[in-house]
């Protein structure tokens, strides 16, 4: 998806809602459209360097969060991530690294998301519940931390 229909597509949800597109918020879509997975506040801070205050990041990063726009992780160590919501990115996967804390996106072949479907079918089946999609984080050790 090019950045320009990525932005149309979040300006129309974020608008919807009754939230501005602000030029902020346009760098942190860009930052995480570049990023290889989720990012933490403070990793998209980084990034975006004095561009934003942080304070400003964290409204910006809880707005669109409310909006669908973006999808939140609470992952290890209790860091929140952000990336851009599946429905603009595709369904995929995460691995966690609970030493350093990056998350790489990954996708399974179409015959391990068939078989994770069915598993996550048969498990919500067997508590009375309708299950309507999944996630699946892998937590353990990255290449370099291991």
């Amino acid at each position: 998806m090019t950045t320009g229909h990525l932005e149309h597509q979040i300006r129309s949800r974020l608008a919807a809602g009754g939230v501005r597109f602000t030029d902020g918020r346009r760098r942190v879509v860009a930052a995480l459209a570049e990023a290889d997975g989720p990012r933490s506040a403070a990793e998209l801070h980084a990034a975006l360097g004095t561009s934003i205050p942080l304070s400003s990041l964290y409204r910006s990063l809880s707005v669109m969060a409310d909006a669908g726009a973006l999808a939140h992780h609470h992952g290890s160590k209790g860091v929140t991530r952000y990336e851009l919501a599946e429905w603009l990115t595709g369904h995929h996967h995460h691995l966690v690294c609970v030493d350093c804390g990056t998350v790489d996106d990954i996708e399974l072949s179409e015959d391990l998301e068939t078989t994770l479907q069915n598993v996550v079918k048969r498990v919500a089946k067997s508590a009375g519940f309708a299950a309507d999609g999944h996630t699946l984080e892998i937590d353990g050790l990255c290449t370099d931390c291991q």
